[in-house]
């Protein structure tokens, strides 16, 4: 491996992850707002006065968002105009909150750029603490707060400072690791140029070494991981906070519970880096066989799996990276190819591993594919990225009218 090639990818990174940060916000609000008006006769009603001030609010954040968008200093070093947006920003997010807890999405805005906006540790730490408590009030069920509800936001405002608390830990953790491998291969790829036989370590060291992969992964996993928990325990808490039922207040209120822990469980895998749930108890190919019978089953399309050759114990990050292909291009047929019938096939050879998933639906054509959006889904370059990370490659078959057919290849690299 080339150190410009890294320096390449690392850029690539870096460039996605700004773009990331940049249409977050808009994505975050408009979610909001989204939500906020399909509840808006339900779950949480508005007031035509209400509602009148929500558009303003929502109006005033989406100027802001331009003006920050547009003006030129989204990534530069951390200023006092930043800490100003980022104010700004905090204060519209709260006061919609307030109107609507759907709104605490455009707040959770700043668990993910107080790096980059608020200098200074201690000041960080205040900002990240400030999100919390809207968001705290949004999962008590909304502002104003009554009775035992006071008792419920502390604890959720504890709870949340917590969480962020220790993801934060554990990224500075994961980084400096990071810093150490990048270093470890920089020497390795120096003294032992010609020696074959540490390819295999290089290939996976390298990928572990990239600190702008690692941030760009943390901040998309911990983004979903939040954001699920965020919709589904504001919509079980929302229902709490408007009946009197004994029995449907517990019912809701255990499976928020539920939620929460889930939530946290997930989040602590995704910044130590760990196995897919999947492949905790299972080798590769029994977790793509019940991965396939489970899609199948979930969307009433026959679905085969096949393993061809010998199966042998993968290193964990290859057999992770080929799980999680095979799950978005089944994700991707049940989304958009309208298949009667899909196969998967799992193919162990001397030195590389496939696996191949093909459809019988409507295809398309390659060359004619939509831009990706900065809020879409990871679709065919994020596979092929996967597989790319770790050596390997990915090709795609398709034609409209004649289904589909994706090939993953990695290299054959066993468990130690």
């Amino acid at each position: 491996m080339q150190t410009g090639q890294v320096t390449t990818a690392d850029s690539d990174l870096d460039r996605r992850q700004a773009a990331f940060q940049r249409w977050a916000p808009y994505f975050l609000l408009a979610l909001g707002t989204l939500l906020a008006i399909a509840t808006a006769g339900s779950l949480a009603p508005l007031t035509n006065e209400r509602q009148t001030q929500a558009f303003a609010l929502v109006g005033t954040a989406l100027v802001t968002q331009l003006w920050w968008t547009w003006s030129g200093r989204v990534h530069r070093e951390p200023n006092a105009i930043s800490v100003t947006y980022y104010i700004l920003r905090w204060a519209i997010g709260f006061a919609l909150t307030i109107l609507n807890g759907f709104f605490a999405f455009y707040v959770v805005a700043g668990y993910y750029d107080a790096d980059e906006l608020i200098p200074g540790r201690k000041r960080r730490r205040l900002a990240l603490f400030a999100c919390t408590i809207p968001v705290a009030g949004a999962q008590t069920g909304g502002f104003p707060l009554r009775g035992s509800g006071w008792i419920v936001f502390g604890g959720l405002v504890i709870a949340n400072n917590v969480l962020l608390t220790v993801v934060k830990h554990f990224a500075e953790q994961q980084e400096a690791r990071s810093q150490a491998r990048a270093d470890t291969i920089t020497e390795l790829e120096q003294a032992h140029k010609e020696n074959a036989a540490l390819q295999a370590q290089l290939l996976v060291q390298a990928r572990e070494a990239g600190i702008s992969d690692e941030r760009r992964r943390l901040a998309a996993e911990i983004h979903d991981t939040i954001a699920q928990g965020l919709t589904g325990i504001i919509a079980q808490l929302q229902v709490v906070a408007n009946t009197t039922d004994p029995a449907v207040i517990q019912d809701h209120v255990g499976r928020a519970s539920e939620l929460a822990r889930h939530s946290l469980g997930e989040a602590r895998r995704s910044v130590q880096n760990l196995a897919p749930a999947a492949l905790s108890y299972d080798d590769l190919p029994e977790a793509l066989r019940k991965t396939v019978d489970q899609w199948s089953e979930r969307t009433g399309v026959p679905a085969e799996f096949t393993l061809t050759g010998t199966a042998q114990h993968l290193h964990g990050e290859f057999a992770a990276t080929l799980l999680r292909i095979t799950q978005e291009a089944l994700a991707n047929v049940s989304k958009h190819a309208s298949a009667t019938r899909v196969g998967v096939t799992l193919s162990f050879m001397d030195d590389e591993v496939t696996v191949d998933i093909r459809d019988d639906g409507k295809g398309f054509d390659p060359l004619a594919l939509p831009a990706r959006s900065g809020t879409g889904g990871f679709g065919l370059d994020g596979m092929r990225a996967r597989a790319e990370r770790i050596a390997g490659s990915l090709t795609v078959e398709a034609e409209p009218g004649f289904g589909t057919a994706i090939s993953a290849h990695v290299p054959l690299v066993l468990h130690a």
